[in-house]
């Protein structure tokens, strides 16, 4: 375990009597010091989950006395420094939601557009701020839907916690939780998923976070100097027992009447609907204190040229779409040794239904280079029979490989020397306009996998960092405005993208393309390079 990063999820029994667990990386707490909070007898939780009016909001309005007196336009221009969340951070939260929600499989017929709620985030900041590692305040968990999470050390976005809720997935099975433990957290032998049904809770379709910086705060016993806190409260809330998450269908094929037939990337959407969200601020996030950047190598700036096109020329020549993918597409039942070699060929997709055709598999952890790659994958843990993609990691030569039946899949045995590879699960990670590869993950020896990125939405316009070169690009460039200069995402909606490091060009060429112009740059003294790719 890294002990200088370190990070939790929690998911609190929400109405409706929903499962609850703690997210670890790498694994899950098998005991909890958190007693599930007592039901008022006069509320009930089955059915709608309405409580009486009175009941509902007493508890909500003393929180807010504070802000009694102040209007949505004293909270949406509040300063850095009083708001709770950064506008960045608030879009970065916010467009992964609709994100993840709009891609669920299978697909959901009734998912509602997502929108951020100030009233959720105010009640997210006073908990946030009580620095309370459990779910609260008890009165208001019959109204809201709620997801934490804290971690300490190295710096991460607050998205870093939302991918980790949505991918509990892999413990669901629509449409109910068949792998998860319900008896979470005072029996918790297993998985949960309760971050992920929340997240994908179809009529959940307003959001409100908070983020604090917690000193000394106390987490299951153990005191963590500097904890970033991250609370989620969501509305209406989710996690009804008995329930699925959403329907299964057509995307938007059955939305409420109120959304008159609209849909928008998958998602129920109102048409003309005001987002009651704020013009993005400047100033850079506030959910930790960013270590110091490392110094950069210092290029001359001489070096540097703006390319001649120009942007008013014509704009709907420079319009580029690339949908080439670094991830290779291979059959249940390729072998590895018979795939290319190379960067490119580290990271792969696996078909649906290989469990019925997993081909030969020899080893067990680390696999022979005869083995199927699905087969091994199956095998080791890293995808189902519904398919996914993984890395693979080459190992050189072990003396011997041990036979095993694991997750439906019997592994033969060798006792003769042969190279060899693992697989793991492919990680994705959030990240922001400005960051670079040099800062993320720069090329090195032997070669090393990046994690698959997501980028925000608008890096066009929310970022000035600047671009160098054209397919082949400098490692100061910003990733995501790379990606749509090389059109792999598109600035309006952001999204995912595979990175490929690679040694220093001898020259980068700057071009004008979809609305970015990249430089150009020759001779660099240091510093190496990287591709795109898209993930489709």
């Amino acid at each position: 375990m890294d002990l200088n990063a370190f990070s939790l999820s929690a998911c609190n029994h929400l109405p409706g009597g929903s499962t609850s667990g703690i997210f670890l990386q790498g694994g899950y707490f098998q005991s909890f010091r958190r007693h599930l909070r007592q039901k008022l007898p006069t509320l009930s939780f089955l059915g709608h989950g309405e409580v009486p009016g009175p009941v509902r909001w007493l508890g909500l309005e003393s929180i807010l006395d504070k802000y009694r007196n102040r209007d949505e336009e004293w909270w949406k221009t509040r300063s850095r420094g009083r708001r709770a969340i950064s506008q960045e951070d608030m879009h970065l939260i916010l467009d992964l939601h609709n994100k993840l929600r709009g891609q669920v499989y299978p697909p959901a017929s009734n998912m509602e557009y997502m929108m951020w709620d100030y009233e959720l985030e105010r009640s997210a900041e006073y908990w946030a701020h009580m620095c309370r590692w459990e779910h609260g305040p008890n009165h208001m968990l019959t109204q809201i839907g709620q997801n934490l999470g804290v971690h300490w050390g190295r710096d991460r976005p607050p998205t870093y916690h939302v991918q980790a809720w949505y991918d509990e997935v892999r413990h669901y099975s629509y449409p109910y939780s068949q792998e998860c433990n319900p008896h979470c957290p005072l029996r918790c032998s297993g998985p949960v998923c309760t971050h992920y049904t929340q997240l994908v809770w179809a009529t959940s379709n307003r959001i409100g976070c908070a983020i604090n910086v917690c000193y000394n705060m106390n987490v299951w016993g153990m005191i963590w100097a500097k904890a970033v806190y991250l609370v989620c409260n969501y509305s209406p809330p989710g996690n009804w027992w008995g329930h699925a998450p959403y329907k299964y269908g057509t995307p938007c094929s059955a939305c409420p009447a109120s959304y008159a037939g609209g849909c928008r990337d998958n998602l129920c959407y109102k048409d003309g609907g005001v987002e009651r969200r704020p013009a993005p601020e400047i100033e850079e996030t506030n959910f930790i204190e960013p270590e110091q950047e490392p110094v950069r190598d210092r290029e001359p700036q001489q070096r540097t040229q703006t390319p001649n096109p120009s942007p008013d020329e014509n704009p709907e020549r420079d319009q580029t779409v690339n949908t080439e993918q670094m991830s290779q597409q291979v059959e249940c039942e390729t072998k590895l040794r018979d795939q290319c070699k190379g960067t490119t060929c580290n990271r792969y997709e696996c078909p649906p239904g290989c469990l019925e055709k997993p081909g030969k598999v020899v080893g067990t952890a680390y696999y022979d280079m005869q083995s199927s790659v699905c087969g091994a994958a199956l095998h080791s843990g890293v995808i189902d029979n519904d398919g996914g993609w993984l890395d693979v990691t080459r190992l050189g030569r072990k003396q011997h490989f041990t036979k095993s039946y694991k997750n439906g899949i019997q592994s033969i045995g060798k006792n003769r020397s042969a190279n060899s590879f693992k697989v793991d699960p492919v990680p994705v990670k959030a990240v922001t306009c400005d960051m670079n590869v040099a800062s993320y993950c720069p090329f090195k020896k032997p070669v090393r996998h990046c994690p698959r990125l997501y980028c925000p939405r608008n890096c066009l316009h929310s970022s000035q960092a600047q671009v160098i070169g054209t397919k082949y690009y400098s490692d100061k460039s910003s990733i995501c405005r790379a990606a749509i200069h090389a059109g792999v995402i598109q600035n309006e909606s952001g999204g995912y993208l595979d990175v490929m490091p690679v040694d220093k060009r001898q020259h980068y060429t700057g071009s004008y393309r979809n609305g970015i112009s990249s430089a150009s740059l020759m001779n660099p003294t240091a510093g190496k390079a990287f591709r795109v790719f898209a993930v489709i």
